[in-house]
């Protein structure tokens, strides 16, 4: 797996279908405009595959909301069996488009990503799949979050929205939605929901103004959307009304770690674990020791919540959490054990799937990643596997091998461009993605804002490796040593510290890190590990 980050954490898979699209609180012309609409209003590159914060867990959920009032429209979701082909098919175009016509690409794949997620979800009363356990709501309540993430995410969304319009003053009903929709963004790849979350968020505060289910709605919104800071703005403000709030206690964890303030994440994860100990706080308890290279406490961690976990999307989160640790340390049978583990328990988990893929390149089993991963991204094209999978395609070099890894890396750009048309900021995506396989001088100036932002290891790490490919290794070296100073044992950082050491003229770093890199994760990447190894035979041949 990649670096990983609370941005890339596993997440509860639902079902596949089409994305409802919500009652919202705004007028009726705009309703007519929906989430195409939204989604239409910007450009932008990137993708590496840590979009998005980390996201309430299953079972993560507050306690049910209260009814209270509010609503109107709702363009409602059918159930649009063919629309996560039709969102990939339009994504496909948009990039090949791009590649022909790269700035009508970043002008456009918005509007087409838009329109493809949408389409087959405008009409009002779309069915949807009934015997889910959460295909109504009645009267007297709407769902919790923690109801949804046990199941039907989509029948929950359509459950909520048939109650809204019956209760439209029920402001527990609205921050549930908005969470539900932040969730959708999420399982979905479709962050042309975040613009429907902030409204559902907002009626509920307009309904009851500092209610807490949705100050930490606003603040999962926020992190999703990779603004952290406003993230903890809004935690607090929700732990201000309500200390235990579950989900605001987990998103403040989240903030802290993507600012980069590990001291202040491990006394809020102690904090969290005091107030509501439970599979989402120990998560987040396990990555805060895990960033500073604590992997005894952290897998000790995750052992006790998985034993702990009884919910099928609990045993796949913690089993594939479990997975991405074993992987990080180079153990892949383990890591191939763990996400067996998940996917007995949700067998189209995405996370697991994915990361069975990557653990299976790292062992040699080439060809079962390959066609793993294919099956990931044909489901849902996220920036993480389509740049796994391009490396796959080049690694291999077969006929057609390196066109194909183009498609991956473009369909990247058309991602990050519905991303930030809904609110995301995808800097530290479009860095990654860029400095490898795109624009060097579009990477160097993502990580610099993204920098500017936060200094998180891994915004160090991009910054590191930005500079160094547009061949400023001194300025590059500071921000090397930042990203490995923590103790995260992470082979990506330690092999962008060994080249930039070995373009500096420091020999002896360069061997000791590059060596580094490779006994901890001799598979973190099928193309850097190959580079990691001529680098270091080159090295050695020099003493």
């Amino acid at each position: 797996m990649p670096p990983r980050t609370t941005d890339s954490t596993p997440e509860r898979r639902d079902d596949d279908r089409a994305p409802s699209t919500g009652p919202e609180p705004e007028t009726a012309g705009e309703r007519e405009g929906g989430a195409a609409a939204g989604a239409g209003a910007g450009s932008g590159k990137g993708g590496d595959g840590t979009s998005g914060a980390r996201p309430a867990e299953p079972g993560a959920g507050d306690t049910a909301p209260t009814p209270s009032p509010a609503g109107e429209d709702g363009d409602e979701g059918g159930e649009g069996g063919d629309d996560t082909d039709q969102r990939v098919a339009a994504m496909r175009r948009a990039a090949d488009g791009g590649r022909r016509w790269r700035a009508l690409h970043l002008a456009g794949c918005a509007v087409l990503l838009a329109v493809a997620v949408t389409g087959g979800a405008v009409a009002l009363g779309g069915g949807q799949d009934g015997g889910t356990g959460v295909d109504a709501v009645s009267a007297a309540g709407a769902l919790s979050p923690g109801d949804l993430a046990r199941g039907d995410l989509d029948a929950g969304i359509a459950s909520l929205q048939k109650h809204l319009r019956a209760q439209p003053r029920d402001f527990g009903g609205w921050s549930t939605l908005g969470v539900a929709y932040v969730e959708q963004a999420r399982t979905k790849g479709d962050p042309s929901r975040y613009p429907q979350a902030e409204r559902a968020l907002r009626r509920s505060l307009d309904l009851e103004p500092g209610n807490d289910q949705a100050l930490a709605g606003q603040a999962a919104l926020a992190a999703a959307r990779h603004d952290f800071p406003g993230a903890l703005n809004h935690a607090d403000r929700a732990l201000k009304q309500n200390p235990y709030n579950e989900r605001a206690l987990c998103t403040r964890i989240d903030a802290l770690v993507e600012l980069g303030r590990y001291d202040d994440a491990a006394k809020a994860a102690d904090t969290a674990d005091d107030r509501r100990p439970g599979v989402p706080v120990f998560t987040r308890y396990a990555y805060v020791h895990e960033l500073r290279g604590d992997v005894r406490t952290a897998r000790s961690v995750l052992e006790r919540a998985l034993g702990s976990a009884s919910a099928p999307a609990d045993v796949a989160y913690v089993a594939t959490s479990l997975g991405q640790l074993a992987w990080n340390q180079g153990e892949y049978k383990t890591a191939l054990g763990h996400y067996a583990r998940a996917l007995a328990a949700d067998d189209a988990y995405l996370p697991a799937l994915e990361g069975r893929a990557r653990a299976q390149a790292a062992s040699g089993d080439r060809a079962a990643a390959v066609t793993g991963l294919e099956q990931v991204v044909a489901r849902f094209p996220l920036p993480g596997p389509l740049v796994a999978l391009g490396e796959l395609y080049e690694d291999r070099g077969a006929d057609g091998d390196r066109a194909k890894a183009g498609d991956q890396y473009a369909l990247v750009d058309a991602w990050t461009a519905l991303a930030r048309a809904g609110g995301a900021n995808t800097d530290l995506e479009t860095a990654l993605a860029a400095a490898d396989h795109g624009d060097k001088e579009e990477a160097l100036r993502s990580a610099r804002a993204e920098w500017d932002r936060r200094h998180s290891v891994h915004t160090a790490d991009a910054l590191a490796w930005a500079l160094h490919v547009n061949g400023r290794d001194e300025e590059a070296l500071p921000y090397a040593r930042r990203a490995t100073a923590t103790g995260y044992r992470n082979a990506v950082f330690l092999y962008h510290r060994g080249v930039i050491e070995r373009a500096t003229g420091d020999e002896r770093g360069a061997r000791t890190h590059l060596k580094a890199a490779l006994d901890l994760n001799p598979g973190f990447s099928p193309l850097g590990a190959r580079e990691a190894r001529t680098a270091l035979k080159d090295l050695e041949g020099n003493r």
